[in-house]
């Protein structure tokens, strides 16, 4: 896996792999290619992988496709959709899968004999460009069309942490029984999906070469080698994407992620609590109950004020999540315990505190924003139970955790 090739700094992703690798290339000659991308599906100078792909003498790209957010990563929130266009060099038609629909239609595939696929994913099932990976695998799947995953880091790294989703429960932000901290980089998923699925398709994963997702101090993503380019425009730091497995829940809750600020899902507040209570509370039932939920990051409590979103031009105070210092330990971290934490220390200290969020959340209206985030029930209901104890969400977590741990040992590609 220390292998390099093509790119200056040693690690080489799947795009870079494609462009540098004649033997890959030949595979695509003659083929009509579309392509799955947004604006962190760069090559390692950060020409953008249409560009790039483009450029490969014989091979043609004939569509594009853009994820949640748009290719040009301009749509901000939830259920904000994006039209199709042309691209105004290459004047092919890229096509919104978060539009009038979300998966490909037969119609737009008609367009290429097969697909790669390119986009940053972080490591977390609620995280979109999942669901449309399956998706587009399952589409391409029915057509008898190839997809290749242009495989990229997963920058929340190896761990693996949350509840596996019910099945049942799908939908746009739940694509089938993954864990929410699923650990697994893109690619894998895909090995994954087609197993799971039992799809008939042509499959190819372009693994990275020189890339680990243990090591320090990246620890899924090769810090200091590669250039971060947002995935969505509310995760533009490493910090928030190792957070965001946990501070994503807030998108249920009325509770101010941070969007609106330059620190989005890093932590969380509003106008009528405290952070430096909710702080207190929160050490004070880890230490109740010896639970190591607080461990491998630093909590502050601290104030802002959103420009935009949620309690927008108020004051807020809550707290902030600490993880890129010495003291971040991917292994000890546990995002999901550090905001489920938090939430029971909100009900503990305000008991009638409006903390659910009730509104339509990824185009499901018949359960909680924050059910559909988790998953299921379990969370909300612990938090809500005075009597619950840290211990009974902890045995629920682990029993998942464990079964997921050993089921994808097979699919993991690196070390």
């Amino acid at each position: 896996m220390g292998q390099k090739v093509g790119g200056k700094t040693g690690i080489s992703f799947g795009i870079d792999r494609l462009i540098a690798e004649p033997e890959f290339q030949k595979h695509l000659h003659g083929k009509r290619v579309g392509l799955v991308a947004h604006p962190a599906s760069v090559t390692e100078d950060l020409t953008h992988s249409i560009d790039a792909i483009a450029a490969i003498p014989g091979v043609k790209l004939t569509c594009a496709f853009g994820p949640q957010h748009g290719m040009k990563g301009d749509k901000q929130y939830n259920m904000v959709e994006s039209d199709d266009e042309l691209d105004p060099v290459h004047k092919i038609p890229i096509y919104s899968l978060y539009g009038k629909t979300r998966r490909p239609t037969a119609e737009q595939l008609s367009h290429c004999d097969g697909v790669l696929i390119d986009l940053q994913d972080v490591g977390c099932r609620i995280y979109t460009y999942l669901t449309t990976t399956f998706y587009m695998m399952e589409e391409c799947a029915k057509l008898g069309k190839f997809v290749w995953v242009l495989d990229r880091p997963n920058p929340s790294g190896r761990s693996m942490e949350g509840s596996i989703l019910p099945r049942g429960n799908e939908s746009f932000v739940g694509m089938g029984p993954v864990l929410m901290r699923h650990g697994m980089t893109l690619g894998e998923m895909a090995r994954w999906i087609k197993d799971t699925y039992k799809m008939n398709i042509d499959l190819r994963v372009m693994e990275m070469r020189g890339y680990s997702i243990t090591k320090a101090p990246g620890y899924g993503w090769p810090l200091e080698q590669r250039a971060w380019v947002n995935p969505s425009p509310n995760l533009p730091t490493l910090s928030g994407t190792r957070c965001y497995p946990g501070t994503v829940m807030l998108e249920g809750t009325t509770l101010s992620e941070g969007r609106g600020t330059t620190r989005p899902l890093e932590g969380f507040g509003a106008p009528d609590i405290s952070g430096e209570k909710i702080l207190a509370e929160m050490e004070k039932l880890a230490e109740r109950e010896n639970m190591e939920w607080l461990k491998g990051c630093l909590l502050r409590p601290f104030y802002f004020e959103p420009t935009f979103y949620k309690h927008q031009g108020k004051l807020c105070s809550g707290i902030q999540i600490h993880v890129d210092h010495a003291m971040y330990c991917p292994d000890h971290f546990k995002p999901y315990r550090v905001q489920a934490l938090a939430f029971k220390a909100i009900r503990n200290l305000y008991p009638e505190y409006a903390l659910w969020r009730d509104f339509p959340y990824e185009y499901v209206t018949d359960r909680l924003a924050i059910d559909v985030i988790t998953g299921c029930e379990t969370m909300r209901k612990w938090v809500d139970d005075k009597n619950a104890k840290l211990s009974d969400l902890e045995a629920f977590l682990s029993k998942d955790e464990k079964q997921w741990k050993e089921q994808m040992r097979a699919y993991q590609i690196y070390l």
